[in-house]
């Protein structure tokens, strides 16, 4: 219980980013509002072990080179007194900071002497990362609700889409290590891309960084429930359980947040 209610604490952006980032209401959407940088997120809170920060690529934007990075950092957000431009290599090189820039495809790492890691069955209901257990449903990105939102459903849930198309789902994590240090993993649409950076501190808190850079435009934080579902989770299954289509939500007399969370998570 208690680490569910952390992990949904930190499901949201710290209020200090980017000049050219622009934050919803509720903290979950960051859009970047002009030119191609400028656009660090943090999360709000550091994260837990095994705690993955998972945001999905909501829009896209024409005429950049590039892709969101994401990754994990000691430093405090609020101790910084100005944000970086860049996440690489501006805040990397401030040390104690890790990132990783996605890319359409050959986003795995592959350890020189390890075997790679047989992937997971898309049907699998978790994604297992050592001992580290992630509801694998969540992980996998959705289209919006429209007349064949079904037919990239499943093209999403048999991950053939690229990794920075819109809806795709990219997460980052910690997992510790017998020797007291942890490795970073990256998740992209339900499958473990690996241990993207290693000897990464446990004895300081860890809060992810997302860079909305040059040609991702937007993403939102995508609540991950551990252990008992949240109210607004149950909520959620309840409506979906009584309508035909998610384009029916729009029509329920519902608060615009709730109905955003129904139809697009």
């Amino acid at each position: 219980a208690a680490m569910a209610a952390r992990c949904r604490l930190a499901a949201r952006f710290h209020h200090i980013h980017g000049t050219n980032i622009r934050l919803d209401a509720s903290h979950t959407q960051a859009t970047r509002v002009e030119s191609f940088a400028n656009a660090l997120c943090f999360s709000q809170e550091p994260l837990a072990p095994g705690q993955i920060f998972l945001v999905e690529i909501e829009e896209k934007e024409l005429g950049w080179c590039g892709h969101l990075r994401v990754g994990l950092t000691a430093h405090d957000p609020q101790s910084l007194e100005v944000v970086p431009e860049y996440s690489l290599p501006d805040l990397v090189n401030m040390g104690d900071t890790w990132v990783f820039a996605i890319s359409r495809s050959h986003n795995r790492v592959v350890v020189e002497g390890e075997e790679a890691q047989a992937r997971g069955c898309p049907w699998e209901p978790f994604l297992l990362i050592a001992r580290v257990r992630i509801p694998r449903d969540t992980l996998v990105g959705r289209s919006r609700p429209g007349r064949y939102s079904h037919i990239l459903d499943d093209l999403y849930k048999m991950n053939v889409l690229p990794a920075t198309a819109r809806r795709s789902r990219i997460g980052v994590l910690y997992v510790p290590q017998p020797d007291g240090t942890a490795d970073m993993h990256i998740v992209i649409n339900g499958e473990d891309m690996g241990p993207s950076a290693r000897g990464l501190p446990t004895t300081r808190p860890l809060y992810a960084v997302i860079d909305v850079f040059a040609s991702t435009k937007s993403v939102r934080v995508i609540p991950v429930d551990y252990g008992f579902p949240s109210l607004q989770t149950l909520c959620r299954l309840v409506i979906q359980k009584h309508i035909v289509h998610r384009l029916a939500i729009d029509g329920l007399d519902l608060p615009p947040l709730l109905k955003s969370f129904c139809q697009h998570e």
